[in-house]
This record gives C-alpha cells, structure tokens and sequence, in this order.
C-alpha cells in the first residue's frame, strides 16, 4: 500500500538536472572564461565553481517544490528536516549575483538545502516507491508544450555543449555588442538564464504530475508549481525575443529582465500567470482519472 505520492517524477528532476550540472563542468573546463558570461575561472576549477552556482540557482528553487513532494510521503517528522532546507534554499538571493557567477563560500549554505532535499527525496522514495504517477489529463499538453520549449532552447542546449547551433535559423556565433560595449556572441557559450526558464517550466510541468491527497499541501505545491512554470516561461521568452529578434535588429522593443522579483510590469505578469498555471492545474485532479502508465 503506498504511503504518499510515488517518487518517480522527482527522481526524473534530480536526474535532469544532474545532467545538466555535468554538461555545465564540462564545458566550462575545457573553454575559456571569456567566451562564457560572468565567470573568470580556468579548467577544472572553473567547471566545478559554475556547477556550484547553478545548484544554487536556479535548481535551489527546484529543491523546494521536491522537498514538499517528499514529505508528503513522509511522517510529519520529517518536516524538522524540511523546514531548514526551505530556508536555506530560500537564501538563493544573498549568495547569487549574475554579475558575478564565480563561487564562493556563501554558495555552501544553499547547497546544504539541496543535500537535504536530496536525503529527504531518497527517504520518501524507500517509502512510497519510484514509480511515475498514472497517466494524467493534462499529459498530452505537457508533452506539446515541452517539445515546443525543446525547439526554442536548441541554441542554449548546444551553447552548453561548448558549440553554436549550426546554421542560420538561429542566432549564435555572431558578434553583438552588449550595452557596456563588450563584444561577445549573440548566444554566448555556456549557461543562459533562457535555459534556466525552459528547464524550470520543463521541472514544473513534471513535478506537477504528482498528486497529492492532502488538500493544504496539495494546494502549497500547485502553487509553488504554477509560479515556477510562470517564472520560467517569461524567462524562456524573455532571452529567446533578446537573443533572435533584437539581436538580429528585427525589432528594438526588448522584454525586461525578470530574474529578480521586483515591482514592475514583467513581475505582475509573472504573477498573473501563476494565478492562472495554478487554477488550471489544480482543475486536472477534477477531470477522469486515467489507468494508463
């Protein structure tokens, strides 16, 4: 008899972005710094520094959604575990800066609230089991909507494998001045916060698969989920329109930064939209169950 929600699809998060923290390693060990954004160490060193700051952020917000999946299978005790790794993972904002994406000490602390979440998710999985939740109403939307975040994140995805994605559909390993002068590619080598956008809609969109009986945490994750999946959307969009419109001079209207909150326009759509993310995804547990896998 299950005891909670299965773990299958926290463990296909945890395994995704593993992924990507080992394509990060990679790449930013072997090229140089200048050809990445915001970094200024070599080798294996900077590989290592680059992967740290991405555990922290953006996968330190992830680790929150998997921490209260996981102790919705877990006794409530568990919740003296969970509490500090929110917290610490909800340190992100005074140990990130995008202007410096370097590692330093103060990285650890949010680190330590990934450690957590990854030991709670290993006790909730020896619990409930790995499987995947049952088919589920909305999957065919999520798999429309992934494929089409896939197609956009193209050259992101081979920006993180240290190459511009050949041909001339999109924008790559043209030289753009940026806003201080600096000459650098269209689509830098490396990391992009536009990545970090498709991949947490990407999280979002599995992660909302779970289902939940506990009404007041089922409602807690769907909406952390819906302002993930907000959150990462306009981020998604916003590089894409900088990196293929603006950059290639086919408009001059450029969408804001939106990787900090703040109280300006792009924040109230993101709010907006996770208003809506979390109304719609709260509707699927009232549609027909299926039995599928």
């Amino acid at each position: 008899m299950s005891r909670g929600p299965t773990e299958g699809e926290a463990l296909a998060t945890w395994a995704l972005w593993g992924l990507i923290a080992l394509w990060v390693i990679a790449t930013y060990s072997r090229i140089d710094p200048s050809e990445t954004y915001h970094v200024s160490r070599e080798g294996i060193a900077g590989g290592l520094s680059r992967a740290l700051t991405l555990v922290n952020f953006p996968f330190g917000l992830v680790a929150i959604a998997l921490v209260l999946i996981a102790v919705a299978a877990l006794p409530r005790s568990a919740w003296w575990a969970a509490a500090p790794a929110i917290g610490l993972c909800a340190t992100i904002p005074w140990f990130n800066e995008q202007k410096n994406l370097d590692a330093h000490w103060g990285n650890a602390i949010p680190a330590l609230g990934v450690v957590i979440a990854a030991v709670l998710t290993a006790a909730a999985t020896r619990r409930a089991g790995p499987s995947l939740a049952s088919r589920r109403p909305w999957d065919t939307a999520r798999v429309i909507i992934v494929a089409v975040v896939l197609l956009i994140s193209l050259p992101w995805l081979s920006a993180e494998l240290g190459f511009h994605f050949p041909g001339d559909v999109f924008m790559g390993e043209e030289i753009i001045p940026e806003k201080d002068g600096t000459l650098i590619a269209a689509v830098h080598l490396g990391h992009h916060h536009g990545e970090d956008g498709a991949l947490l809609l990407i999280t979002a969109l599995l992660l909302s698969r779970v289902v939940v009986e506990a009404r007041g945490l089922r409602i807690a994750i769907t909406s952390y989920l819906g302002l993930m999946l907000s959150y990462g959307a306009v981020n998604c969009v916003q590089d894409a329109w900088n990196e293929q419109f603006v950059k290639r001079g086919w408009t001059d209207a450029r969408i804001p930064s939106a990787i900090l909150p703040s109280a300006s326009p792009i924040w109230f759509v993101i709010a907006g939209l996770a208003a809506l993310s979390t109304v719609v995804l709260l509707r699927e547990d009232k549609r027909p169950s299926y039995s599928g896998p």
